[in-house]
C-alpha cells in the first residue's frame, strides 16, 4: 500500500503520509512523528506501518470511541485485533494512535459506526 501524498524531507518538515479517502471520504493524514510515537509506545507494531494504514482504509468495522474517535479494528490474527484509533475532521483526519488487543468483549461494548 502507498500512501496518496508524501511530502517532507530533512530540512522540511516531517514526512506526512496522506491516505486515500476513508469509509466516510475523508482523507487521513499520518506523521513520521507520530508514527514513531506509536513503534515506540507499542512495541510489536515497530514494522507494520502499512497493517496500521490497511485498517483504517479497509476496516472489518469501526467503532465510536470515548471521545467520538473512531475506533478502526481487523483481526491480525485469530483472537488477536488490530485497533486504529483516529478522528475525521470535516476537511481531513488524522491517526491518533494504534494497538493490539485480545479484549474483544470490551470492544464489543462500544456502538458500531459500520457495517
Amino acid at each position: 500500500m502507498r500512501p496518496l501524498f508524501l511530502a517532507g524531507g530533512p530540512k522540511a518538515r516531517p514526512k506526512i503520509f496522506i491516505l486515500w479517502p476513508t469509509l466516510n471520504g475523508i482523507s487521513i493524514w499520518f506523521t513520521a512523528e507520530r508514527w514513531a510515537y506509536v513503534a515506540e509506545e507499542r512495541g510489536e507494531l515497530v514494522g507494520p506501518r502499512t497493517e496500521v494504514l490497511k485498517t483504517v482504509l479497509r476496516p472489518e468495522r469501526i467503532l465510536i470511541g470515548g471521545n467520538e474517535e473512531l475506533l478502526a479494528v481487523r483481526e491480525r490474527e485469530p483472537g488477536k485485533h488490530l485497533v486504529v484509533v483516529y478522528r475525521e475532521l470535516p476537511n481531513d483526519g488524522f491517526i491518533i494512535t494504534a494497538f493490539v488487543t485480545r479484549h474483544v468483549r470490551s470492544l464489543a461494548r462500544r456502538e458500531q459506526r459500520w457495517p
